[in-house]
């Protein structure tokens, strides 16, 4: 949503102060503990990229990151059972897409805590609001199932009449939460079963219970998937489902990025093809940074992608100047590098950020500006930037722009009302819903796929990658007619043959390799007996595994299925 005002800008700053705050021995903050031992995001994807299916690697990735953490937290886990049994820590919550633990604790288990050589940081969760209270524009219905502007304006309405409207694609919406009973969501809500009836889940509350009581999240699940049964077809996917994830408290619009975190980890495990992230925490710590970034480098190798609004600071850059004027998580780099990057060239997570034009295709005059930086923020330590280098350019924020002034969606106030708002937040939904249109015409598609096709097929605002419009406005018909016309390079190398495959007993491996391991599917290396490039698995239990090869070039990955 569009700040019109600096105060409430200057509130999230006051809100997200470096460093932990001062804690009474009595009184309890919420702080998050980040492990030393942290997945190589980057070594994962390679590892995950040996698996044919997203359904595959997604398990792998997930099974991976759970071992990890139930192994390396299980010293601190203990150590904090003990302080919470006297009652100087609660509410506990382990994560695994972030090797982390969150808790409440005061001064005495902080400093017991900090004390620990397992630990990389602790940082202290400081709730935030930077969505301002603004007034909404209340719209009439559509007449005879009209569309709505911005649909057209990036040719979604010409995608449905090839047949693909998002159908089963699950998009999960990390938000303030939707009005589930808006009569254009019905049938579009995901079925979480018994153990989650209304469609998502509360990360702020921790309940079943993630209706809106804001207007942000019903506004953006409209431009989503909204099915225009009031009279404005809204939804750039109308057959796409949502998964409502709820991260900000009732009316005040608290959060904090932990809570984000745990619901793009929830998002991962049940699912999810697509998130959408509307938020973003301006001039955020290092500590917050690293989060971020960690859990957008594991949800990558994971095969999920997640459009993120770039933020609306543009106009207040006396208090966020360029290279941190772009909202994080929108500050951590795409799936892919776009040519214009490589000059300055650095990791990858799963972030398509995105900026907000206006129907006309002119620039929104809130939408943050690039670039972004890592450095300084261990261990990436990527995208230097210098004011005025044509080398240390830092990373180019935006990815794409969308129409995102006065955009026509879904109003929380009524079950079948409409109402217009502005904002990269209403940009992002836009993005996310062509997503899942070229989902629903290839639900294989990876990530850096989508990231390419999307830029590459954007119809161009400025004479390279810019910092304003990124590689330009998303066309949707374009990028779907793209969809198997775009060379992709194979990540394992093709002189490296392992037949049989599936097998029951012999694998022969052509290579010439140093050292050959056997991985299964939780990621947990197997005994195995391996002679002159021949390895016995006979004895090995039925099912996928993954096959280390360590060559003069590095480890290339292969997958192997015992019959």
């Amino acid at each position: 949503m569009v700040m019109k005002r600096f105060f409430v800008f200057i509130v999230c700053i006051l809100l997200t102060v470096n460093g932990l705050a001062d804690v009474s021995k009595y009184d309890k903050v919420k702080i998050n503990i980040i492990l030393a031992e942290q997945s190589d995001a980057q070594e994962l994807m390679r590892m995950a990229d040996a698996f044919s299916t997203k359904a595959e690697r997604r398990e792998f990735v997930v099974n991976t990151l759970k071992r990890q953490a139930i192994e390396t937290q299980v010293g601190l886990m203990e150590e904090l059972n003990i302080l919470e049994a006297n009652g100087l820590v609660e509410e506990i919550r382990s994560l695994w897409i972030v090797n982390s633990v969150s808790c409440y604790a005061n001064e005495e288990a902080i400093s017991v805590i900090s004390q620990r050589k397992d630990i990389l940081t602790i940082y202290q969760c400081e709730e935030f609001q930077c969505l301002e209270d603004e007034s909404v524009t209340g719209v009439e219905h559509g007449d005879n199932r009209e569309i709505a502007e911005n649909i057209v304006k990036v040719n979604a309405d010409q995608v449905w009449e090839l047949g693909y409207t998002g159908e089963d694609v699950l998009v999960a919406l990390i938000d303030t939460g939707v009005r589930l009973d808006h009569a254009d969501l019905q049938g579009r809500l995901w079925d979480g079963g018994a153990e989650y009836p209304n469609h998502g889940y509360d990360f702020y509350s921790h309940d079943n219970d993630p209706s809106d009581t804001h207007g942000h999240g019903t506004h953006v699940a409209g431009t989503i998937v909204g099915t225009g049964v009031s009279g404005t077809q809204t939804g750039v996917a109308p057959g796409a489902t949502l998964m409502v994830l709820k991260v900000f408290h009732g009316d005040d619009n608290l959060s904090e990025v932990t809570m984000w975190v745990e619901a793009m980890q929830f998002a991962v495990e049940h699912g999810a093809n697509v998130m959408n992230m509307s938020l973003g925490q301006p001039l955020p710590d290092s500590g917050v940074k690293l989060m971020m970034r960690q859990a957008c480098d594991n949800t990558l190798a994971a095969g999920v992608v997640a459009a993120v609004c770039a933020g609306n600071s543009r106009q207040i850059q006396m208090l966020a100047p360029v290279p941190y004027n772009i909202w994080s998580p929108g500050d951590c780099p795409p799936p892919h590098l776009h040519e214009d990057q490589m000059v300055n060239g650095g990791g990858t997570s799963c972030v398509i950020c995105v900026g907000a034009v206006n129907n006309s295709d002119v620039l929104g005059d809130f939408s943050s500006e690039g670039p972004a930086t890592w450095s300084g923020v261990a261990p990436y330590n990527d995208y230097p930037y210098s004011s005025g280098s044509s080398t240390n350019i830092g990373l180019i924020r935006p990815d794409v722009c969308a129409p995102g002034v006065n955009v026509k969606s879904l109003d929380f106030n009524t079950t079948n009302g409409y109402c217009l708002k502005s904002g990269t937040s209403m940009a992002t939904p836009c993005v996310a819903g062509v997503i899942a249109l070229m989902l629903s015409k290839d639900h294989e598609l990876t990530p850096e796929q989508i990231d390419e096709i999307l830029e590459r097929t954007a119809v161009p605002l400025s004479a390279h990658k810019s910092n304003d419009f990124g590689s330009g406005r998303i066309d949707a018909l374009a990028a779907v007619n793209m969809i198997g016309h775009l060379d992709v390079s194979e990540n394992n190398a093709d002189d490296i043959t392992v037949y049989p495959n599936p097998a029951t007993d012999i694998v022969n491996v052509v290579c010439d390799n140093e050292k050959i391991e056997l991985m299964d599917i939780n990621g947990q290396l197997t005994v195995i007996n391996v002679y002159d490039n021949k390895i016995d698995i006979s004895n090995l239990p039925s099912g996928v595994y993954l096959m280390r090869i360590e060559t003069s070039e590095g480890f290339v990955y292969k997958k192997l299925i015992k019959k």
